[in-house]
């Protein structure tokens, strides 16, 4: 099986411009992510998807492998479709079975979570992989900014939320931590690539402008979406401010 593992980034963010090359403790920051990304044993490549010129220079001289794309994309999916679709166009030889999305302002993502979601493909029934850990405080549950999500027992994931799932009824919030386990989003996704083709042509359904999250688009549309838990997560970069969660660290 050969798996694509691709990292969008671009310059422009509202809170933090320029962010991907901000320094962490001597490298940019997504020159971490990309040299993280390149541990994981499970990806035959990694290609940086920008759509800015500084960013592509960067990755170029370091060594990095980087493609430019359309400045249009309107989340890191359809950035990811791009890259496949050039793939094939330009070398026939290089067809992929499943592609990574890989976030790109996580300087220390771990090679094994990368790894994990790339083995949930060894199943056939596997369209879309993710993965979840469980909620270790009731701050993050009602934190709206925090994604939870509900899975049954074959691992496939119901239902997305910023709201805290599921409503324990009949209990007071303050008491909802201690008697059930909640889970969390981590937002790395692996497609199989006839599947990215199709998500990618999707309209947006009513959950996903509701909640905005574009996960809810697929479910709507009856792609199953496959969980695993992990027990680590990843620290993202969102603001100047964040960076002082890595600097002297590592």
């Amino acid at each position: 099986m050969k798996i694509l593992g691709v990292i969008p980034t671009r310059y422009a963010s509202t809170r933090f411009p320029g962010k991907p090359l901000a320094e962490i403790n001597g490298k940019s920051m997504i020159r971490r992510v990309y040299e993280q990304a390149k541990k994981a044993s499970t990806l035959s490549r990694v290609i940086v998807a920008t759509d800015d010129l500084r960013i592509f220079h960067h990755i170029e001289k370091f060594g990095g492998e980087v493609m430019m794309t359309s400045t249009k994309h309107k989340n890191g999916t359809s950035r990811c479709h791009e890259i496949l679709t050039k793939i094939e166009k330009t070398n026939r030889g290089s067809q992929y079975d499943v592609v990574i999305n890989i976030q790109g302002d996580e300087p220390y993502i771990k090679p094994s979570q990368i790894d994990k979601i790339s083995g949930l493909f060894q199943n056939d029934e596997t369209e879309i992989a993710t993965l979840v850990k469980k909620i270790d405080s009731s701050n993050e549950l009602f934190d709206q900014n925090v994604v939870k999500v509900v899975f049954d027992n074959h691992m496939k994931a119901m239902y997305f939320s910023r709201q805290a799932i599921p409503f324990l009824r009949e209990m007071d919030e303050m008491h909802w931590f201690d008697h059930h386990d909640f889970y969390k989003h981590i937002g790395i996704y692996g497609f199989r690539a006839d599947v990215l083709k199709e998500l990618v042509k999707l309209k947006a359904g009513k959950h996903e402008m509701a909640e905005k999250l574009e996960q809810l688009c697929w479910l709507e549309n009856s792609y199953r979406i496959t969980v695993d838990r992990t027990d680590f997560e990843s620290i993202a970069v969102d603001t100047p401010e964040d960076l002082s969660k890595f600097n002297n660290k590592h």
